[in-house]
């Protein structure tokens, strides 16, 4: 469609100056011996993008249209929605990877050209609690940090913990979600340990500085971000390699897919999460928001195009006439959270 095949001048503009050259700054990457699983990375993409299913019911009993293939067997524990963020996220487990999953959504896709330019001009304007110099955007922080978010996802990690033993977390998500996912897997990291916790993103934008980034390699060793091909969304905000220590910085580490007519490759990047060899050294002109929908094969848009708080709103309303109905069942116990108009209600299929 016309209105995702350019990006606006000024984006293409500032772009133009984060070109692939000038003095790099090293990001230290505590975990060389880290692996690419391209089976993982499969498996976590449908979760990615079933998050951003509208349909909570389905949703909750795991029956929605994207709920299946490598994920069909998957536990749902926890289901977190905030209208007014249009937020969304779940938690639960995978019984095959014996490991706890959390998905956050990203974007609405019918406002993502706005939040790209919005993008252009996102400053580093909040230290990182407890991190010195360390420097990230404060939207970022609080969509998870500020919001119901970072409650419901630690509590509901820790019950599951709590039930299946000492199992490991790997959180994920796409666009924004993927954003959201590395704040919530550096919290987890901090209180479960760095062995416990992994992060897989897709199309995810920088979050902060390289100090953050240096930070991040070492709490969240066990992190990949997936760049699809000419995806503009991981080139925002924009990094000035003339301005190493001011710009945005991405932490390690990057795998690029790169599709052809034939074949589809994915390039493991280095350690420094700014490889000038992988997707940094693209023609600005050649970026797209049309690689930034489609990850593995995956489609990553939200099932419905309205208004995010109208269908938001709409789908919050019958998952509680479903729930009060008992019409309803869920195999295991889960958990629902919801804030709307600044009220949070719980439910719990226990009760």
């Amino acid at each position: 469609m016309e209105r995702w095949r350019r990006v606006s001048v000024v984006a293409l503009l500032l772009l133009l100056l984060s070109g692939c050259h000038g003095k790099e700054l090293s990001v230290e990457n505590h975990d060389q011996s880290l692996v690419y699983d391209h089976t993982l990375a499969k498996t976590l993409v449908e979760y990615a993008s079933a998050v951003y299913m509208t349909d909570l019911t389905a949703l909750y009993t795991w029956t929605c249209s994207r709920c299946n293939d490598l994920t069909q067997d998957f536990e749902m524990r926890s289901l977190i929605v905030d209208v007014e963020n249009c937020l969304q996220a779940f938690v639960g487990i995978d019984h095959n990877l014996n490991a706890i999953i959390v998905a956050i959504r990203g974007t609405q896709e019918n406002s993502v050209q706005n939040w790209i330019e919005d993008l252009i001009w996102k400053q580093l304007d909040l230290s990182y609690p407890n991190m010195p110099n360390a420097k990230v955007h404060s939207g970022f922080f609080s969509s998870y940090n500020n919001t119901i978010l970072r409650v419901a996802i630690t509590s509901a990690v820790r019950n599951a913990r709590n039930t299946y033993g000492d199992i490991n977390a790997i959180v994920t998500g796409h666009s924004m979600g993927g954003a959201m996912a590395a704040f919530c897997a550096l919290d987890l990291s901090i209180s479960l340990g760095s062995k416990k916790v992994q992060l897989m993103t897709f199309g995810q934008p920088r979050v902060g500085n390289a100090v953050f980034a240096s930070y991040f390699a070492e709490y969240v060793p066990n992190t990949i971000r997936l760049v699809h091909a000419h995806d503009i969304v991981p080139h925002l905000p924009p990094y000035f390699s003339f301005l190493s220590k001011l710009t945005y910085h991405h932490f390690p580490r990057e795998v690029w897919i790169n599709d052809s007519e034939d074949n589809t490759t994915e390039q493991i990047c280095d350690s420094s999460g700014e490889d000038p060899n992988c997707c940094r050294c693209l023609s600005i002109l050649s970026l797209s928001i049309q690689d930034h929908f489609t990850y593995l094969g995956v489609d990553m848009e939200a099932d419905d195009w309205s208004t995010c708080r109208i269908i938001r709103a709409q789908s919050v309303e019958q998952l509680r006439k479903d729930l009060a109905s008992n019409i309803i069942m869920a195999k295991h116990n889960v958990d629902v959270s919801i804030v709307e108009n600044g009220v949070q209600t719980d439910w719990s299929s226990s009760r």
